[in-house]
């Protein structure tokens, strides 16, 4: 996971990535960072965030503008202001999720999803459809 995000990092940096990092599941009612770039966030996070309903619905998640989430945006960084999240899929299970904020609005599509899906089932970190 850290050589993955390290290499989307450097590659969609350039674009306006804010940041990068996997959320894994280890139980209960929360995800737990586990590896990221390139500022600090929060973790343990709630289900109720864009993070969690990706994980739950094992759906990926375009989010054109955080504050269309409302209480349900988990805001590690306040100048974030969009986000795409791809569940990590293993024999049909969920077991965490690829996470990417933009300073933003508007800076992820659908393009996003099936480019980074095919990144994270080359990378062997999903064997998602």
């Amino acid at each position: 996971m850290r050589a993955f995000v390290d290499a989307v990092w450097n590659g969609l940096h350039p674009t306006g990535v804010s940041w990068v990092g996997f959320y894994v599941h280890e139980g209960g009612d929360e995800l737990i960072l586990h590896s990221c770039r390139n500022k600090p966030a929060c973790s343990p996070i709630g289900m109720h965030g864009a993070c969690g309903q990706a994980f739950k619905s094992a759906a990926a998640l375009v989010v054109r503008d955080v504050k269309e989430l409302g209480a349900n945006y988990v805001a590690c960084d306040p100048r974030d202001q969009s986000e795409v999240v791809i569940p990590c899929h293993e024999n049909g299970a969920v077991w965490g999720v690829l996470d990417l904020d933009s300073f933003d609005v508007g800076a992820f599509d659908e393009s996003d999803v099936v480019g980074l899906t095919a990144l994270l089932r080359q990378a062997k970190l999903t064997d998602a459809p």
